[in-house]
This record gives C-alpha cells, structure tokens and sequence, in this order.
C-alpha cells in the first residue's frame, strides 16, 4: 500500500474511464491526489472540471481533487518540457497536500517516466483500455456518442438547456414538447431527451386552490403574491432543470426557467422585487421567445388576459437583451416556430459538442 498516489489528466472532458483510474488508485494508496492539467487550448474551463471529478468522488475522503494551467507545450522527448510540465504538477500538488508522491497511478505509455521524476513507483491501470473502450479524444471526437460514458455531474454541465418562454398563451408549451419529441424520435441517445413543465403555474393553480378553500368564488384577482412565493417557484424550476439533466441526453428543453420567473416577478411585484434573481444561475441556455403576436388569446381561468401579452413579449426581450443573454424570437405559424426552434436547437448543440483540440504533442 503506497502513502499517496498521484493520478495527472487533462480530463478533457472527464470520463468513465477516468472514474476508473481514480478509483482503482484509491485503492493501492492510502492518499490520492488527482491534477487536472488544462490550457488555453482547451473549451473546457478547468474550474468546471474540477467542480465535476469533485463531485464524482465526494464520496471518497482518500481522494483529492485540484487542477493548474499549464501552457507549456506537450513534447515527450524534452527534458526542459518534462521539467515545466513537472514543475506544474507539483504546484499543483502542495495547494492540497504536503506528503511526498511516492506512486504515479497512469493508464498512459509516459507514465513510467514520469513516475521517474517524482522518485516514485509506477502503477499501470488499463493501458489496452480493456475494461473502459473511452477515452478523452474519443468524447471530443462525438460527445453523443460518447454521452453513456459520462457521469452524471459532466454530462449536467455539458448538457445543452434550451429554454422556451413568452407571455401567456403563446404556445410555450406546445413548442417546447413539440421540440424534446422531435429529438426523442431520432432514438439512439437522443431518446432520453427530457423536457421540463412550467412549475410556475402548478404554483399558481395550488395557491387558487387554497385560496378558494377559504374563500369561495375567489378568483385570480384575489390572488396576492410575495417575494418568496418567486423565490420559491424559481428554486423548484431550477431543482426540477438540474434533475432532468442528470438523467437526460445532450439536449434539455425547458417549458421556461428561473431566469424567466423574475419576469414574472416584475409582472406581479414590480421592477424593485428582486428576491428570485438569486436564484438564477447562467448555465448558457439558449433562449426562445414565442411571440405574442398572430396568436389567439386563450383564458383558462389563472391567465391575466390578452391585454398584458404585448408588454411580457417586451419585457422577456428586455430582461434578455440587458443580462447579455442568447435568444431567438418565434415568430409565424405554430409549424415555422417548432422548426425554427429545431434549428436553433440543433446550432446550440453542434457549437456546444464542438470540443478544440488540446495542444498536439510534438
């Protein structure tokens, strides 16, 4: 049993098999620290693979995670690149731990030699990729096809979130069931596509309910709202988004979100009322917008009426436009929205899926 293992990977994007090769030095170690080594190169940001590894092996108290930059070029047969790239690992390294190195745990052919330059043991995992046929080259190459070979918290934070929302009766719904079926039909690992209800109006539809049970021909101008009913609705919109990334494919297709609800807020409470804004988090969603206008007006009994519908389409374009936000206006037929916002959903995913190459060894 080593004292403490070192495992060293760009993680590029992290995979089962790197799982695998994390676990496996666990257990000839009594200490593991793991170095994710990015560049400038590479789309990844480091900190977003760290906060992944982090969370894949949080359970493993042996286990420690911290990552560098490093910029120097990759070249095997230099000892002044080996001895930057060393340098790097090791500042790596004393932010989380002061015990020597005294294993190198690698699934890699330089990994003897850089076992070498700790003065440590070299222990070999699944060089043939025998048991994990992954590797990080390969998810670059075709993040779908590699999306089984994810874990949960990597695939939520690369799953593409495109977001339809829109003022009352605009079809967001419609569209946005009708876009998560389109991918769903392509089968494969598209089949697993999710799609994510508007929790606002379970909301709104259970405090009529109560309302009514106390005060009988209540409607919904007897209804009033507070800042924390917003904060709630968001806090669950975004519970319900993340929860369905997890098990989701590469697309994730929202009926609206918690950036959405402080729109909603400003509807109800006025420009001041920013309670849910704190829970709104920038996961690059691509926004679609379904437009007001050619659409018939449709009262179900908790909407506030077609008067309102022309300033919300104004306001979610505003409150967009200024937080820096992508989106899309739908505009047309229901026909020419659901394959406009097709699209753009495809565009999302070909730029997100899109990988740059990490610096070529020379």
């Amino acid at each position: 049993m080593y004292q403490h293992a070192l495992v060293i990977g760009k993680f590029y994007p992290p995979h089962a098999g790197h799982h695998a090769l994390i676990r496996y030095a666990a257990t000839v170690a009594e200490e593991v620290t793991v170095v994710a080594m990015s560049s400038a190169a590479e789309s990844i940001p480091l900190a977003h693979r760290v906060g992944w590894l982090r969370e894949s092996h949080r359970d493993n108290a042996s286990v420690q995670i911290t990552g560098i930059v490093c910029d120097a070029p990759v070249d095997l047969e230099s000892r002044a690149v080996w001895a930057a790239q060393v340098a790097c690992m090791r500042a790596a390294v004393a932010q989380v731990s002061t015990h020597r190195i005294d294993a190198v745990v690698s699934s890699e052919s330089y990994g003897r030699h850089l076992a070498t330059w700790f003065d440590a043991a070299h222990v070999s995992f699944d060089a043939e990729r025998r048991q994990l046929p992954i590797s990080g080259t390969r998810c670059r190459a075709d993040l779908a096809e590699s999306w089984t070979y994810l874990d949960t918290p990597t695939r939520v934070g690369l799953t593409t979130r495109v977001v339809v929302l829109g003022s009352e009766s605009t079809g967001t719904t419609t569209v946005s069931q009708a876009v998560a079926q389109h991918f769903r039909d392509r089968g494969g690992i598209w089949a697993s596509t999710q799609w994510v209800p508007e929790y606002g109006r379970d909301a709104t539809v259970e405090k009529l309910a109560r309302l009514q049970a106390t005060a009988r021909g209540a409607d919904m101008n007897d209804v009033t709202w507070s800042g924390d009913d917003f904060v709630h609705i968001a806090r669950t919109q975004q519970d319900r988004e993340d929860t369905a990334a997890r098990t989701g494919s590469p697309l994730l297709v929202c009926d609206t979100d918690a950036f959405a609800t402080t729109v909603w807020e400003r509807r109800y409470l006025g420009p001041r009322s920013r309670c849910a804004a704190a829970e709104v988090r920038d996961s690059g969603s691509i926004y679609l917008i379904t437009d007001h206008v050619d659409v018939p007006f449709v009262q179900d009994g908790i909407r506030d009426g077609e008067h309102v519908c022309a300033e919300m389409t104004g306001w979610f374009i505003d409150a967009l436009t200024r937080s820096g936000r992508s989106w899309v206006l739908l505009t047309g037929s229901l026909d020419e929205r659901i394959a406009l916002a097709i699209r753009v959903a495809d565009q999302a995913l070909a730029v997100r899926s899109t990988l740059s190459d990490p610096l070529e060894m020379s």
